[in-house]
């Protein structure tokens, strides 16, 4: 068998490709959504299906998970949400068999998980939890190592990817290779946390409420920074969160999870702030529902007005959204502020009137974020 990282059970590989963050495949996937269809490219995830499975505890009446089944394309970024309790991280550790399923199947890229040894399988699933789980005693180069070294990686091999996943999330290699976790602040573990589950290239990675222990401002930074990356590396994840903005900001589609992980809705941010299915979904999206969905859509979906329209100093890029644009018109009190192209020149202008025309038309474009 040829594997993409030396004894992957996934994805085939070229050995004479570099040793690269971005995995070999730059193909397109296309994510199939109940009403719309997302296009991801640079994906070098992998397909991941669940059918039918259950998780039946001893002595306990009913299942924590009962016949959940969801189809997640290469490259998606499918986000649990719902209570606690209700089986969405027994749902997701199911799929490396940290929980075993008691019936059904999980496929991953068309082979059975239960097919493969435990400890094995997990090592080509990356895993990112709140508590981080540094290695206290370990360096943080000896931390993002520690999968690599158990598949055999070279040193020379191990301290190169050391070195670019450090600077993937933005921290110099010299300067924090050889410190130890209790060195580094909260927001600098929890990164060293994604590049230690991203060490050995996985094509899948799960995250259990990996932002949740951090304070406001560092999650917000932090869920920026893993957008920025997720674009580049095009991983399939399955992402749990307690906390429905998270789940807008961050999905490509997101799971709205009852009691025994059942799918009150599966479908893309936009879809479901506009679409609830019912009272229960709607409960989780809350108070200002039209402001969620102004964060999905971009400044160029507005019918723009003039540049001469615009009053004063303050602009918005034309490649953010209307709810950036809407903050900055609040702040200014202006009736109208430029939006200027990537030249940061002022092209056009856009008002609170033209940002509400946007919603009253409903004109969330398919396949949104």
């Amino acid at each position: 068998m040829t594997d993409s990282i030396p004894g992957s059970p996934f994805r085939p590989h070229d050995d004479t490709r570099p040793n690269k963050l971005i995995g070999s495949s730059s193909a397109e996937a296309t994510i199939a959504t109940t009403t719309s269809i997302t296009t991801v490219k640079n994906t070098s995830g992998a397909h991941i299906e669940l059918t039918g499975v259950s998780k039946v505890y001893p002595n306990q009446a009913a299942p924590a998970v009962e016949n959940f089944s969801m189809d997640v394309q290469p490259g998606e970024l499918i986000m649990f949400v719902g209570p606690s309790g209700c089986g969405k991280t027994t749902t997701m550790k199911m799929i490396n068999r940290i929980i075993e399923p008691t019936s059904g199947s999980i496929q991953i890229d068309g082979k059975d998980v239960l097919s493969f040894d435990p400890n094995e399988l997990r090592r080509h699933i990356g895993y990112v939890i709140q508590q981080i789980g540094l290695f206290p005693h370990m360096t943080i180069a000896e931390n993002i190592g520690v999968v690599p070294r158990l598949l055999g990686w070279s040193k020379t091999k191990i301290a190169s990817r050391v070195d670019e996943l450090l600077s993937v999330v933005q921290l110099d290699p010299g300067t924090f290779a050889d410190r130890y976790p209790k060195q580094l602040s909260g927001g600098q573990q929890q990164r060293i946390g994604v590049a230690r589950a991203l060490a050995a290239d996985p094509p899948v990675m799960l995250m259990d409420e990996p932002f949740g222990a951090t304070d406001p401002i560092t999650r917000e930074k932090l869920q920026i920074e893993f957008l920025r990356l997720q674009e580049s590396i095009g991983k399939t994840i399955i992402f749990v969160t307690h906390d429905f903005d998270e789940a807008v900001r961050l999905g490509d589609r997101i799971a709205v999870l009852s009691d025994r992980s059942q799918i009150e809705q599966f479908d893309t941010p936009a879809n479901i702030l506009t679409t609830p299915a019912n009272d229960y979904v709607a409960s989780f999206i809350g108070h200002g529902a039209a402001l969620k969905r102004l964060a999905l859509i971009p400044v160029t979906a507005a019918r723009l007005g003039p540049a001469s329209a615009a009053v004063g100093r303050i602009t918005v890029p034309a490649s953010e959204t209307l709810r950036d644009a809407l903050d900055a018109l609040v702040l200014t009190g202006a009736p109208a502020i430029g939006v200027t192209d990537e030249a940061m020149r002022v092209v056009a202008s856009i008002s609170v009137d033209q940002i509400s025309a946007v919603l009253g038309a409903d004109a969330v474009p398919r396949g949104e974020r």
